[in-house]
C-alpha cells in the first residue's frame, strides 16, 4: 500500500486506516480539552468520528504555565510559596476531574480513550502529542475569547503548523 508523501497526490487518508503495519489500532484522533462548553463539543465530536473509523482518541489538557512562572516568580520575592502550591494544586485537581469524566465519557460509550495532562503552550502541546501518537486528525473547540479574534486562536495556530487535518467544532 502506498504511504503518504508529498509527490502523491492521489492518497486518501482511508489508505492509512485501511493499512495495519502503520497505524495497528485504527485511527488517532487528538483533541484539546480543557472543561469549556467548546471543548466538551469538540471532544464529543472527535470520540463520534473514532467510533466512526473504529479507532481511538486522545484527549489532552495543557494546564497553563506563563501564570505558573509569574506566581512562581512572586512567590520567590514575596515568599508567597503557599500561593503557587495552591495554583498547582488547583489546577492537578482541576485536570483529575476532568481526566475521570473523559475516561467515564469513553467507557460509556464503547470508546478507546486516553486523557493526557500536560504544560505549556497549547498549540505546541497539542502538536507535540499528535505527532507522538501519530495523529489523523486534531480536533479543538472554537474560542469564544474576544481577543482571540485579534491574536488569533487556537485552530488558527494548529492550522499554519499543523501536520494532521485540523477541525475546529463551532457548536
Amino acid at each position: 500500500m502506498r504511504q503518504p508523501d508529498e509527490r502523491n497526490h492521489d492518497w486518501h487518508p482511508d489508505d492509512r486506516v485501511n493499512d495495519t503495519s502503520v497505524c495497528p489500532v485504527g485511527p488517532v484522533v487528538v483533541v484539546g480539552i480543557d472543561g469549556s462548553d467548546t471543548s466538551w463539543d469538540a471532544f464529543h465530536w472527535a470520540c463520534g468520528e473514532t467510533r466512526r473509523l473504529a479507532g481511538r482518541t486522545v484527549a489532552v489538557f495543557v494546564g497553563p504555565t506563563s501564570g505558573a512562572e509569574s506566581v512562581s516568580a512572586a512567590a520567590s520575592f514575596a515568599g508567597g510559596a503557599g500561593i503557587y502550591g495552591a495554583m498547582q494544586q488547583m489546577i492537578t485537581d482541576q485536570a483529575g476531574a476532568l481526566g475521570e469524566l473523559v475516561r467515564n465519557c469513553g467507557q460509556d460509550h464503547g470508546i478507546d480513550v486516553t486523557f493526557v495532562q500536560t504544560h505549556g503552550d497549547t498549540a505546541a502541546e497539542l502538536l507535540r502529542i499528535a505527532g507522538s501518537t501519530h495523529a489523523d486528525l486534531i480536533v479543538v473547540g472554537r474560542s469564544t475569547k474576544a481577543r482571540h479574534h485579534l491574536a488569533g486562536s487556537l485552530g488558527r495556530r494548529l492550522v499554519g503548523r499543523r501536520k494532521a487535518p485540523v477541525i475546529v467544532v463551532v457548536p
